[in-house]
């Protein structure tokens, strides 16, 4: 097992690893800005490393800072939970060089499912069903790119191979639009990621968003563990994520699901991952791959019963996986409240001290959270400061903690989105289960 791990993260996510790792008797290192130094894993961490000022770019982001954290404490591995440096290969490949486990995926691996167009051929190859699209990034000839979209039909949505967040993507209903806005998503996905490849996919126009939480070791054994609904979006962001997801056609769910875990063999997958599919009709269709732990994980955690940060650190230490695919069973259902500091109704960031706290308790009722009476949310990063999860053995149960429990939360002296989560559990169409992704923009009017 590892000694000690260095955790380059903040937050929600420092303090869920922290915790794992003392449940296995590993050491730990918190890094953090200046701005962090009363986050609460930093307080309870073996011990504590400031990186730099608070920016992320010179804290979170600083790979010179992390590695040179790791090397003044002696720590055998370093964990990047999600976000900031968590899908940077370049991040995963220093780690390793300088003598460090990096608790994740193989550089190639990030580098392979990182690049759009180079994940969507890599899920072809493994039989992993996919959006019909360009098979590859589109080239200087407009009246081939002209022919793809006849091919593919209309509407298409044209995609940065660098992009993700929501970012780089832009959808075309008519050809006069095409090539216009080919050549503006080449130039924004240039500036924001460095890379202006860019390909193009049919545009569904009513799916729900689904993805494949699994395990793999690196040794020839992987697992899923079911699936998720984050259909609930906002701007592409997810707000609240449930497991398992309601209303799939059961054969085709069997099938994406095994393709899945023979997927993470074929690529030689360690570690965590997710693969995030669009269904519609009775049909899956491969978005991506996140090569990390994702925010949602608790709900899966719940109906399953498998720590997944847990096995990310066995994996870590060269141990296979603990569970075969046989060992894995459906619980119930779960579902994820995303807490954030911001405005219910503005979305605007609301900073500040939080002058009471206090989290809702009873039987299936988790908060993974961050905060404490008297800690300030900082404003130099993402509003999250905590999920709310509720299991039941049904999902009419789990959604009634989750009413309760949104009704316990107390949060005072900043705004949260907590009215909107109340809002959202009691909305009959959610209730019934299987909205599509663009429902809660049109709900909100936005």
């Amino acid at each position: 097992m590892l000694d000690k791990v260095l955790i380059a993260n903040r937050g929600e996510i420092a303090l869920r690893i922290l915790r794992a790792c003392k449940e296995l008797g590993i050491k730990t290192v918190a890094v953090h800005s200046k701005a962090d130094r009363e986050l609460m894993h930093v307080r309870l961490a073996d011990e504590a490393v400031c990186i730099g000022p608070a920016p992320s770019a010179q804290s979170y982001l600083n790979i010179p800072a992390l590695i040179s954290a790791a090397e003044v404490t002696d720590s055998s591995a370093i964990h990047p939970g999600y976000g900031f440096l968590s899908e940077n290969a370049n991040f995963a490949e220093q780690v390793e060089r300088s003598g460090f486990v990096f608790i994740g995926p193989r550089a190639e691996t990030i580098r392979l499912m990182g690049d759009k167009v180079s994940a969507i051929e890599a899920m072809k190859k493994a039989g992993v069903p996919t959006v019909p699209g360009s098979d590859g990034p589109l080239g200087d000839d407009e009246g081939e790119n002209i022919a793809i979209a006849r091919r593919i039909g209309y509407p298409v949505i044209i995609k940065a191979a660098a992009g993700g967040g929501g970012r780089g993507m832009r959808v075309v209903h008519t050809e006069g639009h095409l090539l216009s806005a080919i050549n503006v998503t080449r130039t924004e996905a240039h500036a924001a990621f460095g890379d202006g490849t860019v390909y193009m996919e049919k545009f569904l126009e009513r799916p729900r968003h689904v993805e494949v939480q699994v395990l793999a070791d690196g040794q020839g054994n992987a697992i899923h563990l079911y699936d998720r609904d984050c259909s609930l979006q906002r701007r592409h962001q997810k707000v609240l994520e449930e497991a398992p997801a309601p209303g799939l056609d059961p054969d085709a769910r069997a099938k994406v699901l095994d393709a899945c875990r023979e997927a993470c063999i074929e690529i030689d997958y360690r570690g965590a991952g997710t693969f995030e599919f669009l269904y519609e009709d009775g049909q899956y269709f491969f978005i991506e791959m996140n090569t990390r732990v994702q925010v949602e994980h608790p709900v899966t955690e719940m109906v399953t019963g498998v720590d997944i940060v847990r096995e990310q650190l066995r994996i870590a230490s060269g141990l296979p996986l603990s569970l075969r695919q046989e060992d894995v069973k459906l619980n119930g259902h779960a579902f994820e409240c995303r807490i954030n500091a911001e405005d219910s109704r503005t979305f605007m960031p609301s900073p500040g001290k939080v002058t009471l706290y206090h989290p809702p308790g009873g039987l299936g009722v988790r908060m993974d959270s961050h905060l404490y009476t008297g800690y300030t949310v900082p404003p130099h990063y993402d509003s999250l400061i905590g999920k709310l999860i509720t299991w039941g053995d049904s999902r009419e149960i789990a959604l009634t903690r989750m009413r309760n429990g949104l009704d316990e939360l107390l949060v005072e002296g900043i705004k949260t989105n907590t009215d909107l989560h109340k809002d959202l559990v009691r909305d009959g169409h959610f209730q019934q289960g299987g909205v599509n992704i663009h429902y809660l923009e049109k709900k909100l009017g936005s």
